[in-house]
């Protein structure tokens, strides 16, 4: 069932991204003595897509359209001693943030004008000499297509990055909260903060490099570790709290590494690994306790009892 839906998406992006659109509303802008009437009648005669095409006579008349109305695609006629498409691209580009798809239809040959249009903006140049209607539709549905894939593009990343904001500040606000949890009772049992016990340089770096690790592989290969940096941290006598501390200090040095990366994954596996350590770290703190409570003592030998 999962293939059939997933050759379906892939079967309904296929036609939507690479097919003619059946409708598009078009703005021809020209100059006065070459009006749009022949790509009129060439276009009606194409049954290929429904184009309506609308006429700026000008270059004052074309900005002016677009400034209040949107298209799904514009064409310029370039005549340099009339209609300067190049300047009206420059104009264009400069007031219209919009970055409506724009060809630009002359008599000069492409490999004449197509670096020029390029560099000024335009989406395409096609040779009205040249080129067939069927082409020029393509040429449009295509221009249309790219800027309608660099929206999309533009507002995954804006999507992206916003995710990503709120992933970093809430990050910070549960590192906030969890160092108000070491605070709670600090006072009331005399436990030193982490700046007060002097931790081996060598140690903190060592914790950095296991959270760094945990984060990429997990627990499964580093219970030993763990383990051993448990038993360091009870021989030591590092408290919970003190271990905690010491815990969100290099998650937060983490964290801010990490740039344009999410915060999620470090997050919840910084959790997991903390409580992975606070479980050895209790259970060796109850083996000292019994140690201590339950010392051991020398049994004595058989025949000795009475000499007691």
């Amino acid at each position: 069932m999962s293939t059939v839906l997933s050759d379906a998406r892939l079967e309904f992006n296929t036609s939507q991204w690479m097919a003619i659109p059946p409708r598009m509303r078009i703005l021809f802008i020209t100059g006065f003595h070459r009006t749009g009437g022949w790509l009129t009648e060439a276009f009606a005669a194409d049954s290929a897509s429904e184009i309506l095409l609308e006429e700026a006579i000008g270059m004052t008349a074309g900005l002016a359209r677009l400034r209040d109305e949107v298209f799904d695609a514009v064409l310029i006629s370039h005549a340099a001693e009339e209609l300067d498409a190049l300047e009206l691209l420059d104009a264009l580009r400069a007031g219209n943030g919009d970055e409506q798809p724009i060809i630009v239809l002359g008599e000069q040959s492409e490999q004449e004008m197509n670096a020029l249009c390029y560099e000024v903006g335009a989406d395409a140049y096609v040779c009205v000499n040249t080129t067939t209607t069927r082409a020029l539709i393509w040429q449009m549905a295509r221009s249309v297509e790219r800027h309608q894939l660099i929206g999309e593009n533009r507002r995954l990343t804006q999507e992206h990055n916003h995710r990503l904001e709120l992933e970093h500040n809430e990050a910070k606000r549960l590192l906030e909260q969890q160092r108000a949890l070491i605070s709670v009772g600090q006072d009331r049992d005399h436990s030193p903060k982490l700046g007060s016990i002097c931790l081996p340089d060598r140690l903190v770096r060592h914790y950095h490099e296991l959270l760094r690790a945990y984060v990429i592989m997990g627990s499964g290969n580093l219970s030993a570790e763990m383990f051993e940096l448990a038993s360091l941290f009870v021989a030591g006598g590092v408290s919970a709290r003190q271990v905690m501390e010491l815990h969100l200090k290099v998650l937060e040095e983490i964290i801010e590494g990490l740039g344009s990366r999410s915060s999620r994954h470090v997050m919840n596996r910084a959790d997991l690994l903390l409580l992975e350590v606070m479980f050895h770290l209790s259970d060796g703190f109850q083996l000292q306790l019994r140690h201590v409570l339950y010392p051991p003592t020398q049994r004595i030998l058989p025949g000795f009892e009475s000499a007691g």
